[in-house]
């Protein structure tokens, strides 16, 4: 057996194991095994059998020395300055600027790299700065992390009309001719403003990039969020030209955490008006004679001082998703994804009723590597993802629980509508996470999410479904 975790039966595991590595001939990986092996051991050491890859990365651990050995051996200072230890800081941010840019293929001359304190702050710019107002409208889908949601705040405040574009359950893919609909809908005079996920961080469903040329050709500025999709997924800007793009580099390779990035094309950030400013990004401002001017470019949204030390392993950690490495973990996530898929879809109780609810594709027809799913009892109960949990946790096996900050996603997964939502919040002031399941408690309040990554091996997935399997009466 190739790590210590909780497989069970090793005669079962190897026949498991065989039959799988004559299925997915596409999980085979020589120079991933050796990364397991010597990157991340520490899983082996301890147990653990993580599946939250959607939630963070796994860290490299000849990436976290690669970055201590580069912090011990040299000096660097605050690149807000043209002192020696500055401007050396000053390059290495460069740097890794231009090396964001190569990794998803952006033209210089036409995207800029804006590093933010992750995805979320990196929507928060756009939210804050977009130009909305009566006659505008602001487009996204149901299926969004809250982050982007909250940009409705923002459209909503100031005069802009808010629509959402459903998602059709249970594949949870867009309702493509809503969507066709919405964006076809004549404007008002005010800019448009169309934000949706490459991949869908509740089911893993990967939704259409064709939607971004399409939005842009109506006359609709395009955000797109690829948080969930840039970890096993190669984006291509050259080719696919959205406005505006998000992310968070823990969640492609687990280090540093407190960097994300905006990805803007220029003549979009030119359309931005910011409400504030703050230090680092402005040319120069005034108390006296009360005025200020913004730096051009990337400087202008990068507020106060960089997490700067940490900049220099956002480059390390793209150097090891290149010469085909990205590629490679595509290919196995995807051969982890389908077996349990295979296998999940399979269990079921001694009266022939499933175990397993799948909220998205039973296939990998677009999709991703998360699965979104909740168990059922023998008589048909939805079985409290709160309990998969704790035997999950007792097991060292890593999951993820709850709605994963998209409600819309969930609200739709559930078969909750407008109207029981609407009922619940009408009866309480205040809403909490209690109060919530108590008003649905007969169709839950969440979900079990599983999602595999860069160390995934099919260990992980046997243990995963020995866990469930147990659930079975």
């Amino acid at each position: 057996m190739p790590h210590a975790i909780p497989v069970g039966d090793d005669a079962a595991y190897a026949e498991a194991h065989a039959a799988f590595a004559r299925a997915h001939p596409g999980y085979a990986s020589p120079e991933l095994d050796a990364e397991r092996a010597h990157d991340f051991s520490r899983l082996d050491r301890s147990g653990d059998v993580y599946l939250d890859y959607t939630g963070a990365g796994i860290y490299a651990e000849s990436h976290v020395r690669e970055h201590a050995e580069l912090l011990t051996g040299r000096v660097f200072g605050n690149p807000h300055s043209t002192n020696p230890t500055s401007l050396a800081m000053t390059e290495r941010t460069e740097s890794a600027r231009r090396a964001v840019l190569a990794h998803f293929h952006a033209d210089p001359e036409e995207y800029v790299a804006i590093f933010t304190a992750n995805a979320s702050g990196a929507l928060k710019l756009v939210a804050e700065a977009y130009p909305f107002a009566p006659g505008g409208a602001f487009l996204l889908t149901y299926d969004n992390h809250n982050s982007v949601n909250g940009i409705r705040e923002f459209a909503h405040a100031r005069g802009a009309e808010v629509t959402y574009a459903p998602v059709r359950p249970p594949d949870m893919r867009l309702d493509d001719g809503a969507l066709r609909r919405a964006l076809d809908a004549p404007g008002r005079g005010g800019r448009r403003l169309f934000a949706y996920p490459a991949q869908s961080n509740f089911s893993g469903v990967l939704h259409p990039l064709a939607w971004v040329g399409r939005a842009r050709e109506r006359g609709w500025d395009v955000l797109l969020d690829a948080a969930a999709f840039a970890p096993t997924h190669a984006l291509d800007l050259g080719a696919v030209r959205p406005d505006f793009v998000t992310l968070s580099f823990y969640k492609m390779f687990g280090y540093p955490t407190g960097v994300g990035a905006l990805l803007a094309r220029r003549d979009a950030l030119a359309v931005l008006r910011r409400p504030w400013f703050a230090g680092g990004t402005i040319a120069y401002a005034s108390v006296g004679a009360p005025r200020h001017d913004l730096h051009e470019g990337a400087e202008a949204f990068e507020d106060g001082t960089l997490n700067y030390l940490a900049l220099p392993a956002v480059e390390a950690g793209l150097r090891r998703l290149a010469n085909g490495r990205q590629a490679a973990i595509d290919a196995r996530v995807m051969a982890l994804t389908g077996w349990t898929l295979e296998r999940l879809v399979a269990l079921r109780h001694r009266n022939g009723r499933p175990l397993v609810q799948v909220y998205g594709p039973l296939d990998m027809d677009g999709r991703g590597g998360a699965i979104a799913l909740n168990l059922h009892a023998a008589n048909g109960a939805l079985i409290d993802h709160r309990e998969v949990e704790r035997r999950a946790n007792a097991e060292r096996i890593s999951l993820r629980t709850g709605c994963f900050c998209n409600p819309g996603a969930g609200e739709a997964a559930l078969g909750i509508s407008g109207d029981e939502l609407a009922s619940c919040f009408g009866a309480h002031d205040r809403m909490t996470i209690d109060t919530f399941r108590g008003c649905l408690s007969d169709k839950g309040s969440g979900a079990v999410r599983v999602s595999y990554g860069r160390a995934s091996t099919f260990a992980d997935a046997f243990a995963l479904v020995r866990l469930l399997q147990d659930f079975r009466t």
